[in-house]
């Protein structure tokens, strides 16, 4: 089964802050997409702002059926 669609659109960052987030995604071992989506995350709820916990993507082999 496939993991829900994520929506996409264009984001224009000054490049010193797209290199920021380079560094920083890089130092957690993730892609500076996803380091986005954590550091927007963290700065809605430091706001009080509730965001849904998404559903978590799926690893390893799917399940033998049958």
């Amino acid at each position: 089964m496939a993991a829900p669609p994520k929506k996409s659109f264009p984001l224009r960052l000054d490049p010193a802050l797209y290199a920021a987030l380079e560094r920083t995604a890089a130092g957690d071992f993730r892609s500076v997409n996803a380091e986005v989506e954590v550091l927007l995350r963290e700065a809605l709820t430091r706001r009080g702002v509730k965001v849904e916990a998404g559903e978590p993507p799926r690893r390893g082999r799917p399940p033998k059926t049958g």
